[in-house]
């Protein structure tokens, strides 16, 4: 089944109460009904702070500090998030739509009904994250590392994976089959725990086999030669 479609920042049950954004960002600050609209953030410590039914459009996160930062049912949109440190960060009931992070910093995060829509990671560190009920939908994973990480309960329909790792993650009812592509660089063997199709198994079986130790001849073995 497919993923809902991204919504539009004036279908956001509370879109009525977003005031924009003025000032600056804090460390440990506060952000309830906030629209942080055409912002450019650069080298900004946002650590520990809370965004709570607030949006986001056309902003810009360079080098950031935000590392335990708290996103509780917020909004993105055609957001870039370029060298920014995220880690140990809470992502609930959240939407992403056409989102770019590029050397991202997200291990150790915690994702709960996050869905990410047409949104690009480009060497983003997942490792030791936390993902459950997480969608992502037509996206581009390239050079994602999952390693350690635990994913329940995640999708990744129309979605491109390129050079992935999962090495030592833990999969509990992960659905890769609607992928568009499969490209694992490392952790097959983390594959426990989830489904594929018939095609995609086809197509990582010479991997899997080197994995496991598998030396695969079609050469016809002769009575004489047994």
């Amino acid at each position: 089944m497919r993923a809902r479609a991204a919504r539009e920042r004036a279908k956001l049950p509370y879109a009525h109460r977003l005031t924009a954004f003025t000032g600056r960002m804090d460390r440990e600050g506060a952000y309830e009904w906030v629209h942080f609209d055409r912002c450019d953030f650069e080298d900004v410590d946002g650590g520990s702070s809370g965004f709570t039914e607030s949006a986001f459009s056309a902003v810009t996160f360079t080098r950031g500090r935000y590392r335990r930062a708290q996103f509780d049912d917020v909004w993105l949109h055609t957001v870039r998030i370029v060298g920014t440190d995220l880690a140990e960060t809470t992502w609930m009931d959240s939407e992403c739509a056409e989102v770019v992070l590029a050397g991202t910093e997200l291990s150790g995060s915690h994702m709960n009904r996050v869905t990410f829509h047409n949104c690009k990671f480009d060497s983003v560190n997942l490792r030791m994250a936390k993902l459950r009920n997480v969608s992502f939908v037509d996206c581009l994973l390239r050079d994602a590392d999952f390693g350690g990480a635990t994913l329940a309960n995640v999708t990744f329909p129309g979605t491109t994976l390129e050079r992935v790792h999962f090495d030592n993650a833990k999969m509990t009812k992960v659905d890769l089959r609607a992928a568009a592509a499969l490209d694992i660089s490392s952790g097959l063997d983390a594959l426990k725990g989830a489904t594929i199709s018939t095609c995609q198994l086809l197509d990582l079986a010479p991997a899997l086999a080197q994995v496991l130790g598998l030396t695969v001849k079609d050469e016809q073995v002769h009575a004489g030669d047994r």
